[in-house]
């Protein structure tokens, strides 16, 4: 058995489904297995900067498709922003789509072989601002394809602009003394305008703070993906995640703000399940 000091230098050990990438620690003289690799990521490492929670819910999905066994016949779409390499790290098909027109293209894809499971990748400055009419009437039509939104309040990519989310008084390379309503308008809470529709079967809000919120988010991701299964309509799931290099701030200390500050604003929840009315 390994030592504490040893452990590091061991092959992991695998689990059904692992591909032998799980991870191998040591505690009080027992070795215990403690992540696994999702089947639905591939071995391409993140380009992320550090504390960037894109990750976790890249593996979120990964492990929403890899429970539901759907990775085979599962097809994502990547749109334009720091997740724009997406189709590197999916272990599943993708498709890449023009900046805020993932939701037209999964539209199309569903459409085309309504069973495969479709899912679009987008961030906030991509879905809630040049793709706001893709987003709005794929809803409005109850497209059977499944949305993750994911919700950093910036334009990460392009150097942290102020985005559609960005929060009143938050500075942004385009907003340096903070977001001023009068001048720049108010955030879009995109998942409650999307829940005033009829499309929808199911739209959540998540967030990314700690352990339990990400145990949560998987949840309502892999519910998301139910919905798709049962025919049910439209999904979406929009994660509150981090941006530490734009906020300025550590990982650490950008966890703190996500969930005293971002969370304060976009409260997380359930905001529309149907799927039970369908089903039953």
């Amino acid at each position: 058995m390994a030592t504490l000091g040893e452990w590091s230098h061991c092959p992991p050990k695998s689990y059904p489904g692992s591909k032998g990438r799980g991870v191998l620690t040591v505690s009080a003289g027992r070795e215990r297995l403690v992540a696994g690799y999702p089947e639905s990521l591939t071995e391409q490492a993140f380009h992320y900067c550090p504390g960037c929670t894109h990750g976790i819910a890249h593996r979120l999905v990964a492990e929403a498709l890899d429970a539901l066994g759907l990775r085979e016949r599962t097809i994502g779409v990547a749109s334009v922003g720091c997740s724009v390499f997406a189709y590197n790290y999916f272990n599943c098909d993708m498709q890449q789509a023009a900046h805020g027109r993932a939701p037209a293209v999964a539209t199309g894809i569903k459409r085309v072989l309504p069973d495969a499971v479709v899912f679009t990748y987008q961030g906030d400055g991509d879905l809630a601002s040049i793709g706001t009419a893709e987003i709005v009437h794929a809803a409005a039509r109850g497209e059977n394809i499944t949305v993750i939104f994911i919700n950093n309040t910036n334009y990460g990519m392009t150097g942290g602009q102020m985005a559609p989310t960005t929060l009143i008084g938050q500075k942004t390379t385009t907003t340096p003394l903070g977001r001023v309503a009068e001048n720049n308008g108010y955030p879009i809470r995109m998942a409650e305008m999307l829940a005033t529709l009829d499309g929808p079967a199911y739209i959540a809000r998540v967030s990314l703070h700690n352990a339990q919120a990400v145990v949560q988010a998987g949840r309502s991701i892999k519910k998301a993906f139910q919905a798709q299964l049962e025919r049910a309509g439209f999904s979406m799931v929009e994660v509150l995640s981090t941006c530490p290099t734009n906020w300025g701030m550590t990982p650490v200390k950008a966890l703190e703000h996500l969930e005293k500050v971002v969370a304060e604003y976009y409260r997380v929840g359930v905001l529309v399940d149907r799927t039970k009315e369908v089903a039953g």
